[in-house]
């Protein structure tokens, strides 16, 4: 409890009074709903809120242009990753077929030059 309170009931009784009163005055002193001054401010601010929503709805319209270039971008680099991957395999399997039939060349000439050194030593032998 704070220090001592030399004010009395009556005093207190005549605080509450006179911040009731105020409270009343300053009730009474609004202008009425009809009022010019009272319709022009209410105008300005639903005009204020009109702009700041119109603002709002074209940042989001923003956004969402923003977010479907994006998506578009990234799905054409990744078509393209795609195609340049599908031609790196392709050179690879060709690259890989190509080899591979120069090798099997290699062997049927080793083989034919076998066989054809068989002969001459049968030939050679007769």
């Amino acid at each position: 409890m704070s220090a001592f309170d030399f004010r009395n009931f009556e005093d207190r009784r005549q605080h509450s009074q006179a911040a009731k009163a105020a409270l009343l005055e300053k009730f009474k002193a609004r202008p009425p709903a009809d009022d010019p001054d009272i319709i022009a401010k209410a105008k300005a601010r639903a005009e204020v809120a009109r702009a700041r929503d119109d603002r709002a709805r074209e940042r989001e319209r923003a956004r969402i242009e923003a977010e479907r270039k994006a998506a578009e971008d990234k799905r054409i680099r990744e078509e393209a990753e795609l195609a340049a991957q599908l031609a790196r395999e392709a050179a690879e399997a060709a690259a890989l077929a190509e080899r591979k039939a120069s090798e099997l060349a290699e062997k049927k000439a080793a083989r034919d030059a076998r066989y054809a050194a068989r002969k001459e030593k049968v030939k050679i032998r007769r």
